[in-house]
């Protein structure tokens, strides 16, 4: 059910644990399905004697995505007018995800009410691997 405007005021969060204990098999899926087969996602001897990591770690897009349903399901299907994010560190197998969208403004665009919130997606340890943006059409 779409977000209403009469709903929300600046200042209210929604979260949701977005992925619970992030798997290698979960990972190689989203490569498989992204084409984006780079070692550090899969090749766990690559990551450690090359790149110096302890893991593999996820596609910062799989994270994105996974942020992305938080918001679906916060503000509605087909409702996203903007959306970006930086990826502030790496998701590594085992993560469990919690994804925060805050509203920090509610205005008129060309007729419609729009949400803009600032993204957040932290992992179980309280470190936040993904800080964004994003903006959404209302209804009335």
């Amino acid at each position: 059910m779409p977000l209403n405007a009469k709903d929300i005021k600046v200042g209210d969060t929604y979260s949701e644990q977005v992925c619970k204990n992030l798997s290698r098999t979960q990972i190689v899926q989203y490569a498989g399905a992204s084409g984006d087969y780079n070692p550090v996602h899969h090749d766990q001897l690559y990551v450690e004697e090359i790149a110096g990591y302890p893991s593999v770690f996820a596609h910062g897009m799989l994270t994105m995505g996974l942020t992305g349903k938080m918001l679906t399901n916060y503000i509605g299907d087909g409702r996203l007018t903007a959306f970006g994010v930086r990826f502030t560190a790496q998701v590594f197998p085992g993560a469990t995800l919690t994804a925060t969208a805050t509203i920090t403004d509610i205005r008129e665009e060309e007729g419609n009410q729009i949400a803009d919130m600032d993204v957040s997606t932290v992992d179980e340890e309280g470190v936040e691997v993904v800080k964004g943006t994003a903006s959404a059409r209302l209804d009335a």
